[in-house]
Order: structure tokens, then sequence, then C-alpha cells
């Protein structure tokens, strides 16, 4: 089976055949417990950046390590590995991956592939999840605070899961998600520089704890926002998704967004190797210590030829 034909299965291809339509209105319903957890999130992320100056380097340490760990279970796991299937893992690699994602606290495994599976194949349309066109604000953060539109249900409940439902390690971190993400985002990020160095619970709550999640949190949404928005096409000018550095850096690899979205069953989710692509990076040190493999890559000739056929003139080569 090749490598677009397996993408295929995934249900992560664009579909072409569906498109908004312009007098479609739907009203947006406000879901005010999530508006009031994200800004009480936020205003604690700002308060525990005050407290920066007074925590100690090992806190400042544990602080970024939590933060790749929490950002690796997202992109290497929840995105690469489980959306795309763009590479396979043994299961010490899932479990690790599947734990790293409850520290994430993004929505477990299942709910976070599935929307994206919508997002990739219905993407800046009404069945979009974070529907680009609709703002910068929306796309960001916004499509949290709101209900679901009705077409990203329905088209969500249609899509191919099968390889999910099939998945142990996924299944069993949904059925325990809630408890996961309370030790894992929350316990372990406060109580481990209180226990080993003596920091104080009250900057391990509030910076390796809130801090550190709504930076991952950011770093995650700016995918959907200013990569959607902001950068060059290089692959394909008709589409969106944009090449942005600058989130790449932030994101750990997931910024090449127009190469990602014309060639989603790629593991590196980028044409350039490991530059300011952490995630690949992880991914092939997996793959030397024998815990991952078969990596899909597309051919330098196929980027090329779709460089040619449908970029915007400015890549490299042009």
């Amino acid at each position: 089976m090749d490598a677009m034909a397996e993408s295929t299965i995934t249900g992560d291809v664009y579909d072409d055949a569906y498109e908004t339509k312009e007098d479609s209105k739907h009203p947006v319903q406000i879901v005010w417990r999530n508006v009031i957890l994200m800004s009480l999130l936020h205003f604690g992320a700002l308060y525990g950046l005050t407290l920066i100056p007074s925590a100690s380097v090992s806190t400042l340490v544990w602080t970024g390590v939590c933060f790749v760990i929490s950002a690796l279970g997202v992109t290497a796991g929840a995105h690469r590995l489980w959306s795309h299937r763009s590479y396979k893992a043994s299961v010490p690699l899932r479990i690790f991956l599947a734990v790293a994602n409850s520290m994430a606290f993004q929505n477990d495994i299942y709910e976070w592939a599935r929307d994206h599976r919508v997002h990739h194949k219905y993407s800046e349309t009404n069945a979009d999840p974070h529907n680009a066109r609709r703002g910068f604000f929306f796309a960001h953060i916004g499509w949290l605070l709101v209900r679901k539109h009705p077409d990203v249900i329905e088209k969500g409940s249609k899509l191919e899961l099968s390889d999910l439902k099939a998945d142990g390690v996924v299944m069993f971190q949904r059925r325990h998600y809630k408890l996961s993400v309370v030790v894992m985002c929350f316990l372990i990020p406060m109580f481990v520089p209180w226990f080993f160095w003596e920091e104080t619970l009250w900057a391990g709550y509030f910076i390796p704890g809130l801090f550190r999640y709504a930076v991952s949190l950011n770093a995650t949404w700016l995918v959907n926002s200013a990569a959607h928005m902001w950068g060059m096409r290089p692959y394909d000018h008709n589409i969106n998704p944009r090449e942005n550095k600058c989130v790449a850096l932030c994101a750990i690899g997931e910024g090449f967004h127009n190469y990602h979205h014309t060639f989603p069953h790629d593991y590196a989710a980028s044409e350039f190797g490991s530059r300011l692509n952490a995630t690949k990076a992880f991914i092939d040190i997996m793959c030397f210590f024998g815990l991952a493999k078969d990596c899909r890559k597309v051919s330098h000739e196929t980027v090329m030829a779709r460089v040619k056929r449908t970029g915007d003139g400015s890549h490299k080569s042009g």
C-alpha cells in the first residue's frame, strides 16, 4: 500500500467536494463555563510569570521539561502518530506519548485525532472545528469558547476511526482521561519541585503548572491561527495554511503548515528535516532505538513536481 493510499484511510485528505454555503448561518452559542475556565487559566499563567524571578533554576528547567513533554504528546503523539499514522510506534513509546498527551490537556487522543482529521478533510469550511476564515481569535481560542458548528459534528461522526478504536493505549487513556489529566497536567508538575528541591507548592502550581500549560496551549493554537494566515505558500497557493517559522519554533516543528496540508502523511511535516523541527528529531531518535519505525516521507521529486504545479513561486528552487 503506498503512502497516499494509506493516508486516505485515516481520512486526512482534503475533500474539495464540500463547500460552505454562503447563506449558511449558525447562531453562536457561547459556552460560558469554558470562557470562565480559560480566563482563570490565563490570569493564573500571568501570575505565574511574576513568580519566575523568585523561583529556583531547577524549577525553571523543570518547567521547560514539562513543556517539551506535553508538546511531544501533541506533536509526535496525537498529531503525527494517531491523526495521520505517519509512522509506527512500539507499545512503550505509545504509552509515553499518551501520558505526555495527558500532561498537555488538549482533549484525549481519540477526540483530538478525530477533530484534526475533520480539520484536514474540510479545512476552512463550516465543518472545520477552528475555521480560520472566521478570524484569528476564533481559530486561535474562540472555537473552544462556543458550541461546535453542526457541520463539524456531522462530518466528524462520518469519519472512519476504527484504527483509533482498535488502539488499546488510545482507548485506555480515553477511559481514564480526567484522572490522568489531574495527575499529569497539575499534580506532577507541582509536586516534583516541592519533593526534590524544596520549591514551594505555590510556585510549583503556578509556574510548571498553569504558566507552562497556558504557554503550551497557545503554542498549539498558533498552528491553527497564525500558520493559517501569515507566511508563504510554496507548495499549494490554493489553500490557506502557510509556512511560518515563528510558529514552527514555538510548536516544536508544526509551523511548516503549507507543506503539512499538502502532504499530511509525511512524518516530518516539513521538507527541511530537523531544522526548527524538534518533533522530527525526537521521532528519528526513537527510530534509532527501535521504538519507532516505518516513517512515511514524500520523495524530493514529488515535492518539486507539486511546487511547480501549485506553488506560489516562493520556494527556494524558484
